[in-house]
This record gives structure tokens, sequence and C-alpha cells, in this order.
């Protein structure tokens, strides 16, 4: 099926969010933090393999991270809709400052403890849970309704911007000062974006009190009444297992087949130009049906995983994987701003929390899965049905009624 025709943005009557101070203080913090994050994988990858010298250990120390993220992912939803979204994303920022720092002390100090290690990833990834369902809130919070989608679309450029910077930040610390400096800086980051924080003011919503598990269904309740809303996450979770499925079998291909490990830095840096020009022509344009073209985007997936796994040429291989990239660059921000336009305001950090709680929870099924299925039948089949699963998921959605029928002006929350 066709996307969708989009035109380009006519020049806007209101000003840049960004020259809304509350906004900015939001968007400087947030890019920052975002800037830490994006050199923590690398540091810690290798600190704890250089402690113990064990993949074990490192797979246990991602698990307390990520394990209780998904466990409490909903819980951090009520939460944020309940509750300040500002008050709660400053709190979170302080204890995931203390766990970085925690964790960067124990590295500098020389003999690590895996305990400590793993319990601060833990209560990291606690502290994430309640703190990624308040993005939208925030956002939502802080600018006016015409600029929703240009206040998305700077989000999305600086998480470009910094998954760009932030490999290449954490091999400099790490060759020269150590990993533990990864750390240090990003415990850094979550401060400056706490103290920001203080200063931003927020428009709060008042929804009444009822208990968590009333709460909980409600969120559960306006995910369900959206038909665009729910395929379109499933959609999403089919994205994030095959990208955990390229991600585990890819950089083996890569090195056998397509010209040895040069070729998959190569690709990956490609992809992060391509995120990056995604989320730039998110910007300039606005598609009449956002939420169809941003899933026919997606679908483009496909591409760099049949390629893979037909070890096609490492040029088309690495173009594609720059537009399926750039798919993922756009869809980010054109998402977020129809879900803020069409999700009521005081159930939006709920609502988001389920978005998120289906995308991580696909990832760790396709890093498992991958190495399974290749042992049993080679990389190719696992790379190919991931192909068709996130094609037929993403470009599947184009037959439901309400992702056909949903446009920029005729939903509001």
């Amino acid at each position: 099926m066709a996307a969708a025709p989009t035109r380009p943005v006519a020049p806007p009557s209101a000003p840049h969010p960004l020259r809304t101070r509350s906004f900015r203080l939001l968007f400087t913090g947030r890019a920052l933090s975002l800037l830490g994050d994006a050199a923590i994988p690398a540091a810690l990858a290798l600190a704890v393999l250089e402690a113990t010298g064990s993949t074990s250990a490192l797979a246990l120390v991602l698990a307390c991270a990520m394990v209780p993220k998904l466990l409490l992912l909903p819980v951090g939803g009520v939460v944020g809709d309940r509750f300040d979204a500002r008050t709660v994303a400053l709190t979170t920022d302080v204890v995931r400052c203390a766990t970085q720092l925690l964790v960067g002390v124990q590295l500098l100090g020389g003999t690590p403890s895996l305990a400590v290690l793993a319990v601060a990833e833990a209560l990291g990834g606690a502290a994430g849970a309640f703190a990624m369902p308040t993005g939208s809130p925030l956002i939502k919070g802080t600018v006016t309704e015409e600029s929703l989608h240009r206040a998305n679309a700077a989000m999305g450029v600086a998480q470009s911007a910094t998954r760009l910077a932030g490999p290449a930040l954490a091999g400099t610390l790490v060759l020269t000062v150590g990993p533990g400096w990864a750390f240090v800086l990003d415990s850094a980051t979550f401060a400056v974006s706490a103290l920001l924080l203080t200063a931003v003011r927020v428009k709060r919503v008042a929804i009444p009190r009822r208990s968590l598990r009333a709460d909980l269904a409600e969120g559960w309740q306006e995910v369900r009444s959206r038909d665009w809303y729910w395929t379109s996450l499933i959609g999403h979770s089919a994205w994030n297992g095959a990208a955990a499925v390229l991600m585990t079998l890819g950089p083996a291909i890569a090195v056998n087949r397509l010209g040895g490990g040069t070729t998959w830095v190569v690709l990956l840096q490609v992809g992060a130009v391509g995120f990056l020009l995604g989320a730039l022509l998110a910007d300039r344009v606005r598609p009449r049906h956002p939420v169809l073209v941003a899933n026919l985007g997606l679908a483009t997936y496909a591409l760099p995983l049949a390629l893979l796994a037909l070890a096609a040429p490492a040029p088309v291989t690495i173009a594609a994987y720059g537009l399926a990239q750039a798919g993922l660059g756009f869809l980010s921000p054109v998402w977020e701003t129809a879900v803020q336009r069409a999700v009521p305001a005081h159930a939006l950090a709920r609502v988001s929390s389920y978005d998120w709680l289906l995308s991580l929870a696909a990832m760790p099924l396709g890093y498992a899965l991958a190495p399974l299925a290749a042992s049993t039948w080679g990389p190719r089949v696992p790379l190919l049905v991931a192909a068709v699963v996130v094609g037929g998921c993403c470009a599947g959605t184009a037959l439901v009624p309400g992702v056909r029928r949903f446009t920029a002006t005729a939903h509001r929350g």
C-alpha cells in the first residue's frame, strides 16, 4: 500500500519551542542525560569483562538493570499520572545520579564488587521505570499544542545526535582514563538534569485518587479503546524483537561474509546518521496520516534483515540499514506527537508505560531466541523470519481502520 501523501510544514505562527524557557531547560537536561547514557553500554561491557572476565557476569548485570525496569514500568506510569511528572522525573534523576556515581567509584577503585554493580544497576533500572513514562507528559506540559510536533522533533534530533557522539565519547574515556569516568560523567549529567528540572514549569493535570489496580486498569483501557494504538504497539514490539535478532547475528555475518569488523562499525554509524536524518525530516514534514506513514517507514527494517540473511553486498546492506534507521528516526517524534494529542493528559504516562513495556520486553526475547535458532538452522532462518514478522506487523497496520483514519487534526485527547 502506498504511503499517504505528505506536505511541507508551513512556517509556524508560534515560536520554536526552544524559545520557551521551560522547554529549553527540559531539552538541555534530557540531551545531556541522553549523551551520558549513550556512553554507558560500551563502558559497562568493557568494565565488567575486564573485572570478571566472564560474559555470564555481564549478562547478570544487564539483567539486573532490565528486569526491575520491565516489572515496574506499569507502576511508573501510574505514578507519573498521579503525581507531578516534573517531581517524579527530578527524583529519578537524583537516584540515577547516585547509582551511576556508585558504579563509577567502584570501577575507579580498581577492585569493583560484582554484587555492588548488580545492585546499583538494579536500582538504576527501577528508577528508569518511573522516569521513562514522564517523557511525554513533560513535553506536553511545557509547550503549546501547536508546538508539540516541533518539540518532539527537537527531542528526536537530540537523541540521534547522542547516538552518534555517545559511543565515540565512551571509547575516548575508556582508552584514556578508564570506564569508571564514563559512569562519573553519566552521574554528572543526571545531576545537571535534576538541577534544570527544578526551574521547569509544567502544566499539571489533576486526576481522582483511586487504587493502584483501578489506575492500571484505566490506563490499559485507554490502550485497548484505540485500535490504531494497540495494533501499532504490536508492530513496534516486533521491530524491537527483530532489532535484537539483527544485533545478535549481524556482527558475525559482517565479519565472516561482508569484509570484517569494519563493515559492522560502518553499518552502525550509517544507521546513526540515518536516524538523525529521519528526525530532521520529521521536523520539516507532517504526514496527513502520521501513524500510517510512520509505521510503513518502520517496516523498512525488514530490508537489512533480509539482505544480511542473503549475504548481499556490504554497500547495499549498509544503505538499507541507514534507510531503516531513518524510518525509526522519523517515527519517534511523529508517534509521540500523535499520542500526546490523542490521549487524555491525565492518562498519558500510563499509556506511555505500556508502550515502553511492550517494546522493551520483546528485546530480551529476540536476544534469547536468535542464537538458539541460528545454532539449529543457521543464521539465515531467524533473520528471514524476523524480516517477515517486522515487515508484516508494521505494514499490516495499514489494514486497521483506525490507522488509516487517524489524521493529525481529527484526534484530540
